[in-house]
C-alpha cells in the first residue's frame, strides 16, 4: 500500500504523551492565530454573522494564584461562547481583572501587620490603596499561563480593569440608565456586617477561614412579679438580647420542674424538685 493510498490522516500512536499534546496544540492554536480567527464571521466557516453576542468576564482578583475551583468556573464559562461562536455569532470575549474588594484589603493587611479600619488610616489611606494595587496585579502572569493552558479564549491583552475610571465611568453609566428606566429601587435586604472595617460581607468573604467556635450561653433567673422569692430559670445563646427582654414565654402543655433553693445554686447535682404543670397562659412576666 502506498502512501497516497492510505489517506489523509496520520496514523494514530499506539502510546500517547498528553502533556507534550497538550503542549503542540496550544502552540498551533497561537501560531494559526485560531482564537482571533474565531473573532469574526471572514476568517469563520460558518457563514455569515449571525449578529454579535456580547461576553463579558466575570473578573478574578489576581492577588492569589489560582486553584482547582477557578478552573471549573473558567471552563464553564468558556462552553457559551463557544457555542455562540459554532452558531455563527461575532463573539468579542472581553476579559478584566477584578481590583475591588475586602480580600484585596485582607491580604494587604496582613503584609503590614495591621488590623481593621482605625489602624489603616493610622497608616495612611492613599499609600494603603497603592499598596492594593500593587497586590492585585502579582499573580496576573499565572493566572494568563493557566487561561492558556485550560483553552479559555479570552482577550487578556485588552483587559478591563474595575478600578480604572473609565470601568467606574461605565458603571455609573449603567446605574443612570437603569435609573431614567425606573428600574432601580431603595430596599432593604439583610447582610453580614464587619462591625470593625464597617462594611458588609458577601458570602464568600464569610466563608474565608471559617471555623466552629464556641458560642456564649448563660443562665439567667427571672424573679415572678408576684412572688419574687420564685424565679424562673432560663438559657439562652444569644445573651445580647437579655437587655431588651420584657416577657418570659411559657408553654401551655409543657412540663415544668420546681427547683428549691438559690436560683444561683439550682443547676446543684442534688436539687429537691417536684413536677408542675405550667398554667393555662400564653406567658409569665
Amino acid at each position: 500500500m502506498t502512501d497516497k493510498s492510505r489517506g489523509v490522516f496520520t496514523a494514530v500512536r499506539s502510546e500517547l504523551d498528553f502533556p507534550a499534546d497538550e503542549a503542540a496544540i496550544l502552540a498551533f492554536w497561537k501560531e494559526r492565530s485560531i482564537f482571533e480567527k474565531s473573532l469574526a464571521s471572514e476568517t469563520r466557516s460558518t457563514g455569515p454573522s449571525q449578529g454579535t453576542f456580547v461576553f463579558y468576564e466575570g473578573p478574578p482578583t489576581a492577588n492569589g494564584t489560582p486553584h482547582n475551583g477557578h478552573v471549573l468556573t473558567r471552563a464553564v464559562k468558556d462552553v457559551f461562547p463557544r457555542y455562540k461562536t459554532m452558531r455563527g455569532f461575532d463573539v468579542p470575549r472581553k476579559a478584566g481583572w477584578d481590583t475591588h474588594g475586602l480580600p484585596v484589603e485582607v491580604e494587604v493587611e496582613k503584609e503590614l501587620r495591621i488590623h481593621g479600619k482605625a489602624e489603616i488610616e493610622r497608616y495612611g489611606v492613599e499609600p494603603f490603596t497603592h499598596r492594593c494595587i500593587e497586590s492585585v496585579f502579582r499573580y496576573t502572569e499565572a493566572w494568563e499561563r493557566l487561561t492558556a493552558k485550560i483553552g479559555f479564549w479570552v482577550d487578556l491583552p485588552t483587559a478591563y480593569v474595575t478600578y480604572h475610571k473609565s470601568y467606574i465611568e461605565s458603571v455609573w453609566w449603567a446605574l443612570s440608565e437603569l435609573f431614567k428606566k425606573g428600574l432601580l429601587y431603595r430596599g432593604h435586604k439583610v447582610v453580614w456586617w464587619w462591625a470593625q472595617g464597617g462594611t458588609a460581607l458577601s458570602s464568600a468573604e464569610v466563608g474565608l477561614g471559617y471555623k466552629t467556635v464556641d458560642d456564649p450561653s448563660v443562665f439567667v433567673a427571672f424573679p415572678l412579679e408576684k412572688d419574687p422569692s420564685t424565679a424562673l430559670l432560663v438559657w439562652t445563646t444569644t445573651p445580647w438580647t437579655l437587655p431588651s427582654n420584657m416577657y418570659a414565654a411559657v408553654h401551655p402543655s409543657f412540663s415544668y420542674a420546681v427547683v428549691a433553693g438559690c436560683p444561683a445554686t439550682a443547676r446543684s447535682s442534688s436539687p429537691r424538685t417536684s413536677s408542675r404543670r405550667s398554667p393555662r397562659s400564653s406567658g409569665s412576666s
